[in-house]
Parts: C-alpha cells; structure tokens; sequence
C-alpha cells in the first residue's frame, strides 16, 4: 500500500488502513459480539455506555466521539453520559448496569486482580452465564478498537453542529 495521508496521522500509521484484512476481522468479531450482546438481553444503549467507559478508561478519544453519538441516538441520557466516569458515585445505574460497569474495568485493567475478583464476585450475583460473557466480550473488543484509534492516533473532526441539551 503506498503511503499518503489516507494511512496516516500525526507521524502515524492507521493500522486499521494499512492492514484492511485484519482490521476487518476484528470487524467481523464485532459483530459476532453485538450478536451475542443482542442474546444476552442487552441493548445497544447497553452496549455503549459499556463501550463508553472502557474507551474513558484507555483514553481513546475518537471512540469516545463515536460511541457518545452512538449512545444518545440509542437512548442514553446525557446526565448519565456526564456521571459514567464517576459511576460508582451516583444512583443512576442500575445493579445489573453497575455490575457490568465493573466487569468491563476489570476486563480493561486484568493486572488489579483485586479488583478484578471483586467484580466478578458482583457480576456473579446479578448476572447469568450468558450475560457475563457478552460484557467481556463487549470489552476486550472494545479494547482492541482503542488500541487501533490510540496507536493510530484517528483525529476527532468538529461536529457540524452541537447538539442541543
């Protein structure tokens, strides 16, 4: 592939550009997990405020543009969006939402294994099987389109218009 700016960004590599066949693996296991999300019960509000706050905890500022439009046009509230980083702090989130909240952070960060034991303590007394899993596998995919963004360093481009409140 010939280097020009379509693959490039700031000194790098758009991986995502630079190795299409990859890239649309990890595509393609992203929709095998919105599949399994779907079966588990969960929503697409859901999914992105889980897709949310594991791309707040990577810093990933081209899928937390993507993902906040994504949960707005899925239902999500914009106080809630406001307060996602600070979850823990208030009571607008569910048992089941706080639940996989924790399970997604710990996914993100595996080496807490405290914390990680921790969650997975909570998520075993409020979730099945089936709904454990889709948030992990909701997270390590989130994970590693962070890491294609980050590594990549995808530009955030100004919205055309700011939303109203």
């Amino acid at each position: 592939m010939t280097e020009t700016a379509a693959t490039h960004t700031a000194g790098r590599v758009f991986v995502d550009k630079q190795s299409p066949e990859a890239y649309r693996a990890l595509r393609a296991t992203a929709d095998a997990v919105r599949d399994t999300a779907a079966a588990a019960g969960f929503d697409r509000r859901f999914v992105e405020l889980l897709n949310l706050r594991v791309s707040q905890l990577n810093a990933c500022a081209y899928c937390l543009n993507t993902h906040t439009r994504a949960a707005l046009r899925a239902g999500e509230t914009v106080q809630r969006l406001g307060v996602l980083a600070a979850w823990r702090d208030t009571g607008l989130f569910t048992p089941r939402e706080r639940a996989a909240l924790a399970l997604a952070e710990a996914t993100t960060h595996p080496a807490d294994a405290t914390a990680q034991e921790a969650a997975y303590a909570e998520a075993r007394a409020v979730l099945s099987d089936t709904e454990i899993s889709a948030v992990i596998w909701i997270a390590i995919t989130m994970n590693a389109f962070n890491r294609v963004s980050v590594m990549s360093k995808h530009p955030v481009r100004a919205a055309a218009a700011t939303p109203s409140v």
